[in-house]
């Protein structure tokens, strides 16, 4: 039992140290002998849990993968608005706004968390051959719920789901090759001002209320003085 948990500790200090190199290094710069150093394990130790570079990068991958997923997961769209959202976010229902919120989210996990930064950075590594990371489920949950969305009469007539979700998720892996190539500093501003720019035109208006019927001029009494 000690040496299962001592084992599940390694691993998870090489698939991060792995993250660190990768991200500031990229795939092709990366050593595994920097990775072991990093991590303050032996390199027979690396290689007995990752026999290659590629399998390692496939494991911080999969990590970011289910990081991101987590992210989606514990995200509830929340009633009357986005908090902390950009200006208009309010506009739209229930998809929208978890779009909005959870892509904030993403990118304050892409300044904070090497194991996500990397792993979107390894899906669009030209020197890597078969990477998706997780780029390719953040593309396809983005499709499914502006989808919803538009089921849900959320976005505007004549907004097509496809072609919004090409935005969303052009721009948020734009940001992620930033994050992960420039070190480019991410902040929820960026995230807010393009939301605050596409939300607009993205979103159907608020159905318009009832006017209140006036009172007639028989029932009102003087003006106060």
């Amino acid at each position: 039992m000690v040496k299962q948990v001592r084992a599940a500790r390694t691993r998870q200090a090489l698939v991060r140290a792995a993250a660190e190199v990768f991200a500031d290094d990229g795939y092709a710069l990366a050593s595994l002998p920097a990775i072991s150093r990093r991590a303050g394990v032996s390199t027979g130790a690396l290689h007995f849990h990752f026999p290659s570079k590629d399998l390692l990068a496939r494991e911080v991958e999969a990590a970011a993968t289910v990081s991101l997923q987590r992210l989606a997961a514990r995200q509830d769209a929340p009633p009357g608005g986005v908090p902390g959202g950009p200006a208009g976010a309010g506009a739209g229902g229930a998809a929208l706004r978890l779009l909005v919120e959870v892509s904030r989210d993403l990118v304050l996990g892409l300044s904070a968390d090497p194991v996500l930064r990397a792993g979107f950075g390894l899906g669009g590594d030209p020197s890597r051959k078969g990477g998706e990371g997780p780029g390719r489920w953040w593309s396809e949950w983005v499709h499914a719920l502006l989808r919803e969305a538009h089921g849900a009469g959320e976005l505007a007539e004549g907004v097509s789901p496809e072609a919004a979700a090409v935005a969303v998720v052009a721009a948020t892996l734009g940001l992620a090759g930033l994050a992960s190539r420039h070190r480019f500093h991410l902040s929820p501003h960026l995230v807010e001002q393009f939301w605050a720019l596409l939300l607009p035109g993205l979103a159907a208006p608020p159905p318009r209320r009832p006017a209140r019927p006036g009172i007639p001029a028989a029932e009102t009494g003087p003006a106060p003085r």
